[in-house]
């Protein structure tokens, strides 16, 4: 993945995000979320990730079944447009953009697959509190 003004290089491959979020995987996504997790600690802070994560939740809240899919795939697709507009303004963000924005391609309208997706990132949020991140 690309580098930021600081140079923060994240080793996760879209490969890896694609194995990630279609296939069930939970030691992949665990590692990969520590990696990226230990990555972003230096330089991104929390509440950058979590205001991008509150979406997220609300999103996970709203989406409880078929009847939801199509509401909830507009939000989590309208999610990218708000995360490059806080790595434009804070270049930071931009190498946890980058994961979320493939991450995002690959859920679609699956709820099982946004189940992954929020279980990746809130293991990367995790793993980037664990090491530091400020």
């Amino acid at each position: 993945m690309s580098n930021g003004r600081r140079g923060v290089r994240l080793p996760t491959t879209g490969e890896q995000i694609r194995r990630i979020i279609t296939q069930d995987d939970p030691k992949l996504l665990v590692e990969q979320a520590e990696e990226i997790g230990k990555a972003l600690s230096d330089s991104l802070t929390k509440s950058q990730i979590r205001n991008i994560f509150g979406t997220v939740r609300r999103i996970q809240m709203a989406w409880t079944g078929e009847a939801q899919t199509a509401a909830a795939y507009r939000q989590l697709l309208m999610l990218k447009p708000k995360i490059r507009y806080q790595a434009a303004r804070t270049v930071e963000v931009k190498p946890l953009a980058e994961v979320l924005d493939g991450a995002i391609d690959h859920v679609g309208d699956d709820l099982t697959r946004f189940g992954r997706f929020v279980d990746f990132f809130e293991a990367i949020l995790a793993y980037h509190t664990a090491h530091g991140g400020k």
